[in-house]
């Protein structure tokens, strides 16, 4: 155990219930843990923030995911960021800074394999690792750059619009010369995508009785690309506007809340094959040989002041438990994170 440990203590949040639909508060509970031994080829971290994402509830909830469902009694899978404070791995030394999954909990004994990427922006945030240069950023990239492929001139529509990963899809799509059209909820969020993010037309969806006729006004040459974190109701008004070769980023599906009984609805074939256009699902995971260069981009936009982003920073372990909620219920003003060093240790 490394000196810089000043406490034998890990709290950890962990999974108390399966949830029915968005995970609650009353879902999880705080336990103290001792901080873990390192194995040969470990090295623990010790968190400074957490992340709060969508993708926790599909971790929870979904036999249908994309990694093993989490158990009762299990810490939270989390995104976290993080100081190396003890290492038995060559590559890992006392001091660096590492974003991956280590968890919802102090401290974590760390497998190579875990870690995202090591942090070496000094002069940027630690958070936004987490954030606009971390998965979302990421998601966005890939997302938006390699799925949505938007063009000069092109209309590219994103839900989502004033979240972590809608926000700087967005932007990209405006830096290929596309017209973007956000869709969100609520007149802060929308003066958010205006003046913060630069969108040139955004759709309150909460405000619309028809989000048909909102979206053939402010789309009025069709959609060519989407990007969508919601399917539901945004993704059928869209797939009825799209243009002839159109394409769609399946991101997120935030508009249900439970995958069992599966949700149908509208079906979404016949527009694909009229209008000759392609729907792709996407993990950021699958472009994990390119995240250095996703990283170089978004720096360099963030440094030159190009793209904007927004935190909303919670403080303490105690604020973790009823986040995913928060997040669902679009209670956030940026990307949910939760900072430790206010805990004093």
């Amino acid at each position: 155990m490394s000196a810089n440990t000043s406490t034998n203590i890990n709290r950890q949040v962990w999974l108390k219930s399966r949830p029915n639909g968005i995970p609650c508060a009353d879902d999880f509970a705080i336990r103290d843990a001792a901080v873990p031994e390192l194995a040969e080829g470990e090295f623990l971290v010790r968190n400074r923030i957490l992340s709060v994402d969508p993708a926790m509830r599909g971790w929870i909830a979904d036999t249908s995911t994309y990694w093993p469902r989490l158990e009762v009694g299990d810490t939270m899978r989390a995104f976290s960021a993080g100081d190396v404070v003890a290492s038995r791995h060559p590559d890992y030394a006392e001091g660096d800074q590492v974003m991956g999954i280590f968890g919802w909990q102090d401290y974590a004994a760390v497998q190579p394999r875990q870690v995202m990427r090591k942090v070496r922006e000094p002069d940027l945030p630690l958070s936004l690792s987490l954030g606009v240069l971390g998965l979302n950023g990421l998601t966005a990239y890939f997302g938006m750059l390699d799925v949505c492929q938007p063009k000069a001139g092109e209309t590219v529509v994103v839900s989502t619009a004033a979240g972590a990963v809608g926000s700087a899809a967005g932007q990209i799509a405006r830096f290929c010369g596309a017209r973007v059209v956000g869709i969100t909820g609520g007149p802060d969020k929308v003066r958010q995508c205006q003046d913060e993010f630069g969108f040139d037309a955004v759709i309150d969806y909460k405000a619309q009785k028809d989000l048909d006729a909102a979206l053939r006004e402010a789309c009025p040459n069709g959609i060519d690309a989407y990007f969508d974190n919601t399917s539901g109701a945004a993704l059928d008004a869209v797939l009825r506007q799209i243009n002839v070769h159109a394409r769609i980023a399946i991101c997120g599906t935030a508009s249900f809340a439970r995958w069992d009984p599966w949700n149908v609805g509208p079906r979404p074939e016949r527009y694909l094959l009229v209008k000759r256009s392609t729907m792709r699902g996407f993990l950021t995971t699958d472009f994990a040989d390119r995240y250095e260069e996703a990283i170089a981009e978004l720096v360099g936009w963030i440094r030159a002041g190009r793209l904007a982003y927004r935190e909303d920073m919670r403080n303490g372990m105690a604020a973790a438990p009823g986040l995913i909620e928060t997040l669902y219920e679009g209670g956030n003003a940026g990307k949910l994170l939760i900072r430790l060093e206010a805990e004093g240790q």
